[in-house]
């Protein structure tokens, strides 16, 4: 008998292009309004990673253990239909996507940064389950360093990896040569820091939840300070 044909197998619908679930409290009330567009889990933390400038679905992927990649393509939609991020293809010779975030999305800084300082406390003991990446330490670093008066680039290293951020006055307009609306922070190395710090991701901690201050860390020798320039002066407290 001749072999009976099977019907052709259904090709898979890629996840970004599932339609998007839309819920609202349904509140006319700013709160309520705001968590339409940043309450989902996730979405929050896809924020974080875009403060540090345009990222590839996968590079974003890769920082958020944890996340399935149905649940990122939704979340990323979200954002994009909420004006919060954008996806644009880069100029040639690369032909990746990147996503970025908006002016909107990036007014969502000051959230971050108050929910870093009120999550802090939480981080007294790391689980074995816990994931890490070094940059997740950017902002909260960034909120123990906003007395510096010397303005500059300051690239971090931790054992967990490296990242930069601008401090000093004009801390909020984002690291040189950033796209956008300006990263308050980069992944890895700086190409021309103006000072280089080292630490270890409790005293980062430590600073961050105000157990000690800079100057103190330095002393007493927690924090290591390399560079020459006024910034990197203004670390050592001379």
């Amino acid at each position: 008998m001749p072999r009976q044909q099977q019907p052709a197998a259904r090709p898979a619908v890629p996840p970004a292009a599932r339609p998007v679930r839309r819920r609202s409290y349904d509140q006319f009330d700013a709160t309520a309004r705001a968590l339409d567009s940043v309450g989902d889990r996730w979405t929050l933390l896809i924020v974080r990673e875009l403060l540090g400038g345009p990222r590839r679905y996968t590079d974003l992927h890769a920082d958020l253990p944890g996340v399935s990649t149905d649940v990122l393509a939704s979340r990323l939609k979200d954002m994009e239909q909420s004006g919060l991020a954008l996806r644009r293809k880069l100029p040639p010779p690369s032909a990746a996507s990147v996503y970025e975030l908006t002016e909107r999305g990036h007014g969502l800084l000051p959230v971050l940064s108050a929910l870093a300082e009120w999550g802090a406390p939480a981080l007294a003991e790391r689980r074995p389950t816990d994931a890490v990446r070094a940059h997740w330490f950017a902002l909260p670093l960034l909120g123990a360093l906003t007395g510096l008066t010397r303005e500059g680039v300051l690239e971090v290293r931790l054992d967990e990896g490296e990242f930069h951020l601008r401090v000093g006055g004009r801390a909020g307009a984002g690291l040189p040569g950033a796209e956008a609306y300006g990263a308050v922070y980069g992944y890895g190395p700086a190409d021309r820091p103006d000072a280089r710090i080292v630490l270890g991701a409790e005293v980062c901690l430590e600073l961050a939840q105000g157990g000690a201050t800079l100057t103190e860390a330095v002393k007493d020798g927690r924090v290591e300070v390399l560079g020459d320039g006024p910034l990197a002066a203004e670390l050592r407290g001379e």
